[in-house]
């Protein structure tokens, strides 16, 4: 990677200088001098390529010889530990972008900002109650992926056709937002993703780590989790002896920080009348977490039930280390930060690459890095998975076996890895968040077929299927009109409620479920089987395109 860099860094002549406005708080200034610059960028390269030479071994050594097969290449052969699962999970849940856009929030908009903290705590209780029971039912009929308990449970190809299409769709702009916490890292130290240069690094880091995870699929993830949690714990120590030097303290920053926000009109608590929006925000984003296709992969990954239950005890600590990033948002309002309009996401990279010599910036920054290459790699597992199982053989390849499953699951995640890079790069920031707005919108539409699904078989399919067509379309509608807005006014009698887009969308959905369930029941209209008290299982459909392929 240096040898890529260092024309870059050699052709800079001139010097820049950062000199944000510190009046009343800390101050600092950073030169941006070509040998502070290759040191910064040699660190960066040499953490990252140190993890990525050091995975393959690891995993090696947790590497059973077994013949191949999805559940062993997409869920670790289903014998995660409580370690392993906690590490994987909250690994997997807290990506780099969550890490930078937490604390651009707070330091662009303050108190609401912080709906992310109120998401991840509602997210722990949430994921007790489901995933536990999610895991048993796949351990139970040989489940892998979310499709596939949508085809079990209700009986239903097309109902799983719908639910693998949506994790696809979902889960593709979740992917690229990871390639913006790496720009943002890249961003920092002064290298434009948009420039040879950083097209060029971002593409070779990213190609180095799809060599080293997809092949072994979600055990060299659960290694790659491990350098994640220490590098993460590492960054929040360094960062925040970096801004306690740099300040005088929590009480100047929050004071510094409240005089920046209200000279913008927001505050260090939640807007006033926005208490509504707040909390269905915080709601739908916990139940749209749990329906995204890497989550429910590192859930059925599990050993038991009770390894989940212990792993999930864990996540208040990530949420936890969540709020200590937030923190550094506001820090960096109080050290006069600025950011490029709509990058407030570069708040943390740039404390971490002012505030710090060049050769700390370079590895608190490759943390950052690499912190976004394994909930990338864990999505396009997922992703991969779907497709293998859920549309190559159930329509395409029938008679597949396991073996000519895992090749294709491994084929299609290097092309959802590469499409990924490619629709992040080809879009700007503020396109791939307004689609991962959508695909909040979009993956939340699943919770009647998959998140009720261990629960209970009531309803319909066809029900369930209407209701999903209709949450997404109407879904789609309300956040287009909006202007990419996650909040639409509801009128309920004479009052505007502001609600969370995927919830409304979800409220229809469900009502044309609860419905049309008893309709379609009275009228005779024949529903699936469900393999959980049948103990038979719906075989797999084929069509006219079907091949005979090993």
């Amino acid at each position: 990677m240096d040898e890529i860099l260092l024309p870059y860094v050699v052709a800079r002549t001139l010097e820049s200088v950062y000199r944000p406005d510190t009046s009343n708080c800390g101050t600092f200034e950073q030169r941006h001098h070509p040998l502070h610059q290759i040191s910064s960028l040699s660190c960066f390269a040499l953490l990252v390529g140190g993890v990525a030479v050091s995975i393959p071994a690891g995993a090696r050594r947790r590497d059973p010889q077994e013949l191949p097969h999805p559940s062993g290449w997409a869920l670790a052969g289903q014998r995660l530990g409580p370690g392993a699962t906690a590490l994987l999970l909250g690994s997997t849940i807290y990506t780099a972008y969550t890490v930078v856009a937490v604390p651009g929030l707070t330091y662009s908009t303050g108190g609401f900002g912080l709906y992310a903290l109120t998401y991840t705590l509602l997210l722990a209780p949430a994921a007790m109650v489901f995933l536990p029971r999610m895991r048993d039912l796949a351990a139970q009929h040989g489940l892998v992926t979310a499709a596939d308990c949508a085809r079990e449970r209700h009986g239903s190809h097309a109902l799983a056709l719908a639910v693998a299409l949506t994790g696809l769709l979902a889960a593709m702009p979740y992917m690229a937002l990871q390639v913006v916490g790496l720009e943002a890292a890249l961003t920092a130290m002064d290298i434009s993703p948009n420039s040879m240069v950083g097209l060029l690094g971002i593409v070779a880091v990213c190609a180095v780590f799809t060599a080293v995870l997809l092949p072994r699929g979600l055990r060299a993830c659960a290694e790659l989790a491990r350098y994640k949690a220490l590098l993460l714990c590492g960054t929040l120590i360094v960062a925040f002896a970096l801004v306690m030097h740099n300040t005088a303290g929590p009480q100047q920053v929050f004071t510094a920080a409240e005089r920046h926000l209200t000279a913008k009109n927001f505050t260090l608590v939640m807007p006033h009348g926005s208490h509504l929006a707040y909390i269905t925000l915080a709601l739908g984003s916990v139940l749209a977490q749990l329906m995204y296709p890497q989550v429910l992969t590192v859930a059925l990954a599990t050993r038991s039930s009770n390894t989940m239950r212990r792993a999930i005890l864990t996540l208040p600590l990530w949420t936890f280390s969540l709020g200590l990033f937030a923190y550094l948002g506001l820090a960096a309002l109080a050290l006069g930060v600025r950011t490029p309009a709509g990058h407030t996401e570069l708040a943390v990279p740039e404390i971490l690459a002012r505030l710090g010599p060049p050769w700390l910036s370079g590895l608190l920054l490759g943390a950052l890095a690499i912190a976004a290459l394994l909930p990338a790699a864990v999505m396009a597992i997922g992703m991969a998975t779907l497709v293998a199982r859920n549309i190559y053989s159930e329509y395409f390849n029938p008679t597949a076996t396991p073996k000519h499953e895992v090749r294709v699951a491994r084929f299609a995640a290097v092309v959802i890895t590469t499409g990924g890079l490619v629709f992040a790069l080809a879009l700007n920031p503020q396109d791939a968040i307004n689609l991962h707005l959508l695909g909040g919108v979009w993956i939340i539409q699943t919770v009647p077929a998959v998140g009720l699904a261990p629960f209970t078989c009531w309803f319909h399919p066809r029900a369930l299927l209407a209701g999903w067509a209709a949450g997404m379309v109407a879904g789609t509608a309300m956040i287009v009109r909006q202007g990419f807005s996650s909040v639409v006014d509801v009128g309920v009698g004479g009052l505007h409620l502001p609600v969370y887009v995927g919830i409304a969308a979800l409220g229809l959905n469900l009502l044309l479920s609860i419905g049309l369930t008893p309709v379609l029941n009275r009228a005779g209209v024949p529903r699936g089987f469900d393999a959980k008290t049948t103990g038979t299982h719906l075989p797999r459909r084929g069509s006219r395109f079907a091949a005979r392929v090993h």
